[in-house]
């Protein structure tokens, strides 16, 4: 068990639907975690870049810029080039996924897949915490 006193872990949301934004933020305050939220892409990236997040949760479709377009365009700053990022979507669309993963994508998630506690579980062996 890790010792979230020691360190406060920050995860950035760059979510557009509402409910899984606002679920994935209360579960993962619950959890210690410094949470950002983010309803697009253009957002996402500001927050980002400005905020050095531990991890990012990001979905692929959103309005304004998606979720492959906003990891490109960070992949490409300095500071964001090592943020672990896991793609959260419903797509199951190997293609995306494959494009994403040559982006810098660290892992992705089917969001019809995963409980909430998974997706902490997920996250917390990517930190390795």
């Amino acid at each position: 068990m890790f010792n979230m006193e020691e360190k406060k872990y920050s995860i950035l949301v760059v979510e557009d639907e509402s409910a899984v934004s606002e679920a994935l933020g209360d579960k993962f305050g619950r959890e210690g975690f410094e949470v950002f939220l983010a309803k697009d892409g253009a957002k996402g990236l500001e927050v980002a870049l400005r905020e050095i997040p531990d991890l990012i949760l990001l979905d692929i479709v959103m309005p304004v810029m998606d979720g492959i377009t906003m990891l490109e365009k960070m992949r490409k700053d300095k500071k964001g080039k090592k943020i672990p990022v896991i793609m959260f979507t419903n797509l199951s669309d190997s293609d995306r996924i494959k494009e994403a993963q040559k982006k810098g994508v660290n892992d992705y998630l089917i969001k019809a897949d995963w409980k909430l506690e998974d997706v902490v579980k997920k996250v917390k062996e990517k930190l390795d915490i």
